[in-house]
C-alpha cells in the first residue's frame, strides 16, 4: 500500500488508566489516582499542541487533515467528562478532522458513566469498543474483568440509544477456566449481540503479566494451572474464524472481524503503513520525510524515509515531561519488510505490482523466494499476483513474518504488529 505525506493522518490517544488489572495484561496501563488523571490530560494536550513542531524539526510532515482519532488503554472512559471535553477541544484546534472521520473510544462495560457517555457524543465519538473477553462471567471475573454479561448487554443498548452504532466486541481465546462449551457460550453471546465488528485473540501469556509470573512458578491465585493449551486456543480460534463468517462478520485481519464496510479504519492504516501520530505513554507515531516525492503517473520518485518513534512507559516520567524517544530512520529494505509483514496480516494480503512500485525488484525479487517457499509450505497462497496467508499460516503468523525479516527490523511493536488484547486495533 502506497503511502505519502500528503495523506490524512490518524491519531492515537493511549488513557493508562484502569480500574483494575487484567491477569494476563503487561501494557503500560495500571490503577493510578485519579488525582494524575488532570495532570495526564494537560501532558497529552502539550504534546498534540506541540507535535507538528516536533515533526518539521525532525524533518517529517504531519498532515493538518484527520481521518481516524483511537483513544485506546487502559480505559479512556475513566476520564472525566470534562478531561475528555478538553482533550477532544485541542485536537481539533490543531488539525482538521473530516465530517466523516472515524473516532474511537475503548470502553469497559460497567464501567461508562451517563456523563461521559454524553460528553464522548458530544465530542464526535461514533464508535465503540468494548473489552468484554468473555461473556461467561466467571471466566471474566477470573481474568480481572469487573462486568458481567448483563453489564456488557446493558451498555450495548444504552451505545446505541445514544447514536453510537458503530460497535465493536473483544473476545479471548484461551482464558483460564475456559472450555469449547464456555467458548461456543461467548461466540453465540457475541453474534446475538448483532454488533457490526469484533475483534478475536489467540491469549499469548508474557512472563510479565500477573497470570505468566504465576504460570512460570506453578501457582493458583489467577488460576493458571487452568489456561488452556495452545492447540486448544488455536482450535477456539478457527471456530471463531466460522461461527462468525457464517455470521456475516468476515475476516479481514488476523484478529479482526466486520460486516461490509465497518472495518476499523484507524487500525488498517496500521497495516498499510500510513501516517499516523500516537501521543501519551508507551505511544508510537509512524511519520513520513517531508521531502517525499511522486511522478506525474502517481508512482513513488523514492520510497519516503520512515521515522517511527516511541514514548516512556513510565507514567511518572511521562508526566514529568518525558521526551519523545526515538527509535530509528527505517531504510527502504527496512520499510520493505515491513511492507510485508504488515500486509500479510490481512486477508487481502501483499499485492506484488503495488510492492515493485514502490520498492522496485532488487529488493522484491528476494522476497519472492521466501513467498514460494513458504507457500511450499502450507503457510501462504500464491498466485503470482498477490501472497496471503493461509489458515495454517494465521495461526503461526509471527513465525511466519520473521522469514521476511533479515535487516535487524524484528522488533514487533504492537503499533505495527498486533494490536493490544485491551481492545485496540
Amino acid at each position: 500500500m502506497r503511502h505519502s505525506a500528503g495523506s490524512a493522518l490518524g491519531i492515537y490517544v493511549s488513557i493508562p488508566f484502569c480500574r483494575s488489572k487484567c491477569t494476563y495484561c503487561n501494557f503500560a496501563s495500571g490503577v493510578f489516582p485519579a488525582s494524575d488523571h488532570a495532570r495526564y490530560v494537560e501532558r497529552l494536550i502539550a504534546d498534540i499542541v506541540g507535535a507538528r513542531t516536533w515533526s518539521e524539526r525532525k524533518g517529517t510532515e504531519f498532515p493538518r487533515r484527520v481521518d481516524t482519532v483511537y483513544l485506546g488503554g487502559g480505559t479512556p472512559s475513566l476520564l472525566a467528562p470534562e478531561l475528555l471535553e478538553q482533550l477532544f477541544a485541542a485536537m481539533r484546534a490543531e488539525f482538521d478532522f473530516d465530517a466523516d472521520a472515524e473516532i474511537t473510544m475503548e470502553c469497559a462495560p460497567g464501567q461508562l458513566a451517563d456523563a461521559t457517555l454524553d460528553a464522548m457524543v458530544a465530542a464526535g465519538v461514533n464508535r465503540v469498543s468494548l473489552g468484554v473477553q468473555s461473556f461467561v462471567d466467571s471466566e471474566a471475573h477470573a481474568s480481572g474483568r469487573l462486568h458481567s454479561r448483563a453489564v456488557v448487554e446493558a451498555d450495548l443498548k444504552r451505545l446505541r440509544a445514544a447514536g453510537i452504532a458503530n460497535l465493536s466486541l473483544d473476545l479471548i481465546a484461551g482464558l483460564a477456566g475456559q472450555t469449547f462449551n464456555s467458548w461456543e457460550e461467548s461466540l453465540e453471546a457475541l453474534i446475538a449481540s448483532e454488533v457490526p465488528h469484533a475483534s478475536v485473540y489467540m491469549l499469548e501469556v508474557d512472563e510479565d503479566s500477573r497470570l505468566g509470573r504465576e504460570m512460570l512458578k506453578g501457582g493458583a491465585r489467577y488460576r493458571a494451572g487452568l489456561v488452556p493449551s495452545d492447540d486448544a486456543i488455536a482450535r477456539m480460534y478457527e471456530r471463531a474464524i466460522e461461527r462468525l463468517a457464517a455470521a456475516g462478520l468476515r475476516q479481514y485481519e488476523i484478529s479482526n472481524f466486520s460486516r461490509p464496510g465497518f472495518e476499523s479504519r484507524h487500525n488498517l492504516r496500521y497495516w498499510e503503513r500510513r501516517p499516523y501520530l500516537g501521543v501519551g505513554l508507551d505511544a508510537s507515531s509512524m511519520a513520513l520525510h517531508a521531502a517525499a516525492s511522486w511522478n506525474e503517473a502517481g508512482g513513488q520518485v523514492k520510497p519516503p524515509d520512515v521515522l517511527r518513534a516511541t514514548t516512556t512507559d513510565d507514567l511518572q516520567a511521562y508526566l514529568d515531561g518525558s521526551e519523545i524517544v526515538e527509535t530509528a530512520w527505517l531504510s527502504q529494505a527496512q520499510q520493505h519488510e515491513e511492507a510485508w509483514f504488515l500486509g500479510l496480516r490481512t486477508n487481502a494480503g501483499v499485492d506484488l505490482a503495488a510492492l515493485r512500485v514502490e520498492f522496485g525488484e532488487d529488493l522484491v525479487e528476494p522476497a519472492l523466494e521466501t513467498v514460494r517457499r513458504l507457500a511450499a509450505d502450507g503457510l501462504l497462497i500464491f498466485d503470482g499476483e498477490r501472497a496471503r496467508l493461509t489458515a495454517r499460516g494465521r495461526l503461526i503468523s509471527n513465525e511466519v513474518f520473521q522469514e521476511f525479516l533479515t535487516t535487524g527490523n524484528s522488533e514487533q511493536r504492537s503499533d505495527v504488529s498486533d494490536p493490544s488484547l485491551c481492545s485496540q486495533p
